[in-house]
């Protein structure tokens, strides 16, 4: 797998990243993906969400400040994306937490089809149709092999599945299971990494049609990133904007030294 020609792929063709997503984090979305070289576009509204599909190289939709009429906006975005078989990354942010959300992220499951479906451990678990809750955004204990889970996912909805954590669980619907070991405990002290995470493999699946290799990729940059921001980080503040830097800094003589996947 070789991740630092996906970001040199990134940076060269500066795909447009078409995002409906959580307004709690939409300029961060924003930003790692124009941190990455890719051009984000962060359109809602449904008057515009097909024609806006029609001119970007990937979907990203994300359910964390969901309406029913943002999910109308949604699945009008993702009809046109399936339309022009470019990629849905759908982030099931908060599922479990409520019965609208796990209803709405059904609805979107059922009326197209999604390219990976990203989450974490109780949220992946929630939408596999496991009696689990989520604590708001945040992952709860789930008594289960995720990886079996994650792969009876793919399986089941034909996509890639991609259950983060501290160790990232990628299955492919052709059953591969990858695993990225890479980041630092600093993550999860900033709001919106999740966020950020699922608008990284929107970025790789752009340019990188092999979906699970795609989330890879996106995650280990992200992550290596990760880890060179905490390096000299006072703190959550100060990790944040270096993380950034260290993004739009990401070599491939760092990418290949420190990429922890199997």
């Amino acid at each position: 797998m070789e991740i630092a020609g996906m970001l040199q792929q990134v940076r060269e063709r500066a795909p447009v990243v078409h995002h409906l997503t959580n307004w709690v984090t939409i300029y961060d979305c924003a930003q790692v993906v124009k941190t990455f070289g890719a051009s984000p576009v962060m359109a809602h509204a449904a008057e515009e969400a097909a024609d806006m599909a029609s001119i970007a190289s990937a979907l990203v939709l994300n359910i964390g400040t969901l309406t029913p009429d943002f999910v109308d906006a949604m699945l009008i975005a993702a009809r046109r994306a399936n339309e022009r078989n470019i990629p849905i990354v759908l982030d099931v942010c908060g599922a479990g937490a409520t019965p609208l959300r796990d209803r709405e992220c059904a609805r979107i499951l059922d009326g197209c089809h999604v390219s990976v479906i990203k989450g974490n451990a109780s949220e992946i678990a929630r939408v596999a149709g496991l009696a689990v809750t989520t604590k708001g955004v945040d992952s709860t204990a789930v008594n289960q092999d995720m990886a079996t889970v994650a792969a009876e996912l793919a399986r089941r909805r034909a996509c890639t599945v991609v259950v983060t954590g501290p160790v990232d669980t990628i299955a492919g619907c052709d059953g591969r299971l990858l695993r990225v070991a890479n980041g630092c405990p600093l993550m999860a002290r900033v709001v919106g990494t999740g966020c950020m995470a699922a608008s990284v493999i929107g970025t790789f699946c752009a340019v990188e049609p092999d979906t699970p290799a795609a989330a890879a990729g996106g995650l280990v940059c992200y992550e290596i990133a990760a880890e060179i921001a905490a390096a000299d980080a006072a703190g959550p503040g100060t990790f944040k904007a270096r993380w950034f830097d260290a993004i739009a800094a990401l070599n491939t003589d760092s990418i290949r030294r420190m990429q922890r996947v199997s």
